[in-house]
């Protein structure tokens, strides 16, 4: 019971610190005459990873069901009805983590994010929505969008 509790509030409420400590991050962290352009860089790295994940995503499912639907079980965290492929949760979060480390350079919390990050994809994994390779998924394609930032010139 307390184990079914945990990794619900890994794979899905750890995302909500998540957002609160990156949003912390990227408003109080970044200098104001840097905002305007990070912001546009983080927006643009954001669309990016999201649209190159839902293509991929289109053409490329490992599996037509999701671990708990293969399982007979019942899915320990919250999920969207497709196939799974890649992790939106994770990609997401990643995509925080890779906003917060360009933009603002604090190695600590984007330690503390990476970390938080890693929790959800287990969560993921062990609430059975998700495998694997959908979270690793998630993460690639939102290293992917975050290339992005290495055209900042600042």
């Amino acid at each position: 019971m307390i184990q079914d509790f945990l990794i619900k509030v890994a794979a899905d409420y750890v995302l909500i610190l998540i957002i609160l400590i990156g949003a912390y991050a990227l408003v109080f962290k970044i200098p104001k005459e840097r905002r305007f352009k990070a912001y546009c860089r983080i927006l643009v790295a954001g669309l990016t990873a999201y649209l190159l994940a839902k293509l991929v995503g289109s053409i490329y499912q490992p599996e037509a069901l999701r671990p708990f639907e293969l399982m007979g079980k019942t899915a320990g965290a919250s999920y969207l009805n497709n196939a799974g492929f890649p992790s939106d949760h994770v990609l997401f979060a990643t995509a925080i983590v890779c906003a917060v480390w360009f933009e603002t350079k604090q190695k600590s919390i984007t330690w503390i994010l990476a970390v938080l990050v890693l929790v959800v994809a287990v969560g993921r994994v062990l609430a059975l929505v998700h495998t694997p390779i959908d979270v690793i998924g998630g993460v690639v394609f939102a290293l992917a969008g975050s290339l992005w930032y290495l055209n900042s010139k600042e």
